[in-house]
Formats: C-alpha cells, sequence, structure tokens
C-alpha cells in the first residue's frame, strides 16, 4: 500500500514569488487535501511589481518528468497551466494520458485577467488542436474565451455561444470566468457548461484587490483535486468558486504591489 493517499498533479510553469503558477496550484492542492506532484514546463522571475525573466524547459526534460511520475505514482487527476510555446504544447499532448494522470482540467494560460499575451501568437491554434481535445474541463478566462473562440461576448448569450464553441473544440465541460477588473461592476459572474448538456451561472461579490495572483491557476488545481476525490465536475467547480473567493475576500499583505490570494482562507472553506 504505497500510494493510499489521492494524488494530482500539476503540469505548469514555477513562479518564483510563490503566487501563481505552479507553487498556487501546489498551494491549491494541499488547501483541499490532496497531495500534489509537479511537471516543470518553464520558469519566470518576478516579484510583486512583475515578472523580468522567464525560461522554458527543454522537451526531453519536461517528458522525462512525465514517464517518472507515471512509473510511480497513482495520480487521480491532472491540470495544465502555463504551456508556453509549440514545442512545449506538443510534448504535454504526447506526453499526457488518463491512463497515468487521470482526467485533465485545462488552465488556458494564455491571456492574464487584465488582458496581457502569456501565450506565443504561432501557438494559439495548436492548442486548440492539441490541448482543448484533451480537457476534461476547460477554464478560459474571460479574455481567453474571446481568443480561442472568437466571440466578443458583450451579452450573456453570447458567453453561452463561446461555451458551446469550446465544446465543439473537444472539451468536454466548460467554466468561462466573468471578467473582474470593472470597479463598478458588482458581482463576478462565471458561466458553466457541463458535458450533458446541463449549465449554470456561479456567482461572487466583486472584490476591488490588487491581491489576484494564482486565482485563476488555484480554480483550476482545486476542480483537478476534487476530480481526483472522485467528486463530479458541477461539485468541483462549485466548490472552486466558493474557496477562491474566500481566498480572494480576506487577502494576504505579502509584497509591495500585486500579490497572492489566502489559500489559508480557502482552506477553511473547503474543510
Amino acid at each position: 500500500m504505497t500510494n493510499p493517499t489521492i494524488q494530482a498533479v500539476t503540469i505548469a510553469g514555477h513562479d518564483s514569488d510563490g503566487s501563481a503558477g505552479m507553487p498556487a496550484d501546489l498551494h491549491a492542492f494541499f488547501a483541499d487535501g490532496v497531495y500534489g506532484h509537479g511537471i516543470l514546463t518553464a520558469a519566470v522571475s518576478g516579484n510583486s511589481y512583475g515578472i523580468t525573466s522567464s525560461q522554458v524547459m527543454p522537451q526531453e526534460f519536461i517528458a522525462e518528468q512525465f514517464k517518472v511520475l507515471s512509473e510511480d505514482f497513482d495520480i487521480k487527476a491532472a491540470k495544465t497551466g502555463m504551456l508556453a510555446n509549440d514545442d512545449v504544447i506538443n510534448v504535454v499532448a504526447d506526453n499526457y494520458s488518463p491512463e497515468h494522470f487521470g482526467p485533465l482540467v485545462v488552465d488556458p494560460v494564455i491571456i492574464t485577467k487584465h488582458g496581457a499575451m502569456l501565450l506565443e501568437q504561432s501557438a494559439y491554434e495548436l492548442f486548440r488542436e492539441r490541448i482543448i481535445p484533451l480537457a476534461t474541463v476547460i477554464t478560459p478566462n474571460f479574455y481567453e474565451a474571446q481568443k480561442l473562440t472568437g466571440i466578443e461576448m458583450t451579452t450573456d448569450e453570447e458567453r453561452v455561444k463561446a461555451a458551446h464553441h469550446l465544446q465543439a473544440l473537444g472539451a468536454k465541460n466548460v467554466v468561462i470566468k466573468g471578467a473582474h477588473n470593472d470597479d463598478s461592476q458588482t458581482t463576478v459572474d462565471d458561466f458553466v457548461l457541463l458535458e450533458d448538456g446541463d449549465s449554470f451561472w456561479l456567482k461572487k461579490p466583486f472584490v476591488k484587490t490588487d491581491r489576484l495572483n494564482g486565482t485563476g491557476d488555484s480554480f483550476s488545481a482545486i476542480i483537478a483535486a476534487e476530480l481526483a476525490k472522485g467528486n463530479n465536475v458541477k461539485i468541483a467547480v462549485t466548490k472552486a468558486k466558493d474557496a477562491v473567493y474566500a481566498a480572494i475576500a480576506n487577502p494576504l499583505t505579502v509584497g509591495h504591489k500585486f500579490g497572492p490570494i489566502n489559500h489559508w482562507d480557502a482552506q477553511k472553506e473547503l474543510h
């Protein structure tokens, strides 16, 4: 009995300030009571003021991480984060399998919540072709959903249309996260489209704060952790929404500018 503990893996980049990427995923796994492994795709140098440099891991190194983890651990779910470029997308698509790593939650990590680009332009189409069809759940933010579908999403009806478009590209379940950069808004509304055709909205109060780093990472990681536990997608996304709201509503004082969400309060919400 070497693997009775529930385990999940994040396939992501490392942020040196600990607020986003793989560190946020591992914080979220821990907060939800799941042991976390990590397949490193890239690393960035940065602090609360911003990112200063980045390094993408070699394809052979990424592939080796998949190999060694599959040989030893009983991983029940996986999630992706920063995939960076064509090479990383291809090696992840070539090496991920549900048999070894469980259902996959795809956090696109294409455009930040403020609209900044994170994925090379040439890689968008490859991401659509090779990664989206692998997704048990895909969790784009508002801008990522616009980019992936070509739909402006100026109305709720267009957001519903965009979710169906992502499902047509191969994702089984879709969560389009609401924008939260308008100081006049009162709620953040996420639209959820399930594989069986059921759909619903998840709404939480808007919190005006610059302590939002790792929000999307943690949301998708908690979904993966809940799937690893055997919960269904509806339960997983609802628990993730509640936990991340608690983490945003009770900010930490780390760094001088943009900061992390509070995984300790997420943990209280989850248990």
